[in-house]
């Protein structure tokens, strides 16, 4: 099982394929599971896929302060810091960025703080700022503890981050919003504007979380930006429309490596 230390915790990761990279992040529920029925497409497409599981989720180490840990302010810099650490200790300095809701948080930031790393920024049901705060926003959509789920969604977080963890890692991130409910409310707007890299913007036209509006917002906040809608869609995009998800990011992808030609040209 391929695993670095970062801070001191045991990080899992995933490389398959060959060619350009592209560093799938995962949302803020699952892990690098999640990616199992988009990597492979990406990877017959003529990619190398980097995926990997951040602190505390999937198979990487929580740390005995998880807890405290995912609540912190400096939570979000430490998504960065460990994801930079960890594409410096494998060799990976030029790459693409998919990111999956809270994923692509962690993908904004990292193109804002590294810029010259990110070829391209692909966000999907990312959402863009709140419009009540993150502590109302988690009462009003998500059950109060593990037991109140459907059995459907037990088992995928049994699944996502094992028997033993699958329960108590509900539990921690859905009360009060992680670090997001320590300031009220979420605005990625500053962040979203300073992006310098292409960017396409994902989102679902009906998810339960958030509104299609929110996707629109963030496009309009890109300086290079691009939007799609998927038609008929909830927020788990990757499971409603999994080949057209790669498709229209490796078309993407291409799509900007064609342009960079034509201008270098």
């Amino acid at each position: 099982m391929p695993i670095v230390k970062i801070d001191g915790l045991d990080t899992y990761y995933e490389i398959h394929g060959e060619g350009e990279t592209i560093v799938l992040l995962h949302n803020g529920f699952s892990g690098g599971r999640m990616w199992d029925g988009i990597h492979p497409m990406l990877v017959a497409a003529g990619f190398q896929v980097l995926l990997y599981d951040r602190r505390g989720f999937g198979r990487s180490d929580s740390g005995a302060d998880f807890a405290g840990y995912y609540v912190d302010e400096n939570f979000r810099e430490h998504s960065v810091s460990a994801m930079a650490e960890l594409l410096a200790l494998l060799g990976i300095d030029r790459f693409h960025i998919v990111g999956q809701c809270e994923g692509g948080v962690v993908g904004v930031d990292y193109a804002v703080r590294f810029p010259g790393q990110v070829r391209t920024l692909v966000t999907a049901s990312t959402l863009c700022h709140s419009v009540i705060s993150m502590q109302a926003f988690n009462r009003q959509k998500l059950p109060a503890t593990f037991e109140d789920l459907a059995p459907a969604l037990q088992k995928k977080y049994i699944r996502w981050h094992g028997a033993d963890r699958g329960k108590l890692f509900y539990d921690i991130c859905a009360k009060g919003g992680g670090c997001y409910g320590r300031t009220g409310f979420f605005d990625l707007r500053p962040a979203i504007s300073q992006v310098s890299c292409p960017t396409l913007v994902m989102y679902p036209d009906r998810g339960y979380f958030f509104d299609v509006e929110q996707g629109v917002d963030f496009y309009h906040h890109l300086t290079r930006g691009e939007l799609l809608v998927f038609p008929k869609c909830g927020h788990n995009i990757f499971e409603h429309y999994p080949q057209m998800y790669a498709r229209q990011v490796v078309d993407f992808v291409r799509r900007q490596r064609s342009h960079s030609r034509a201008v270098k040209a």
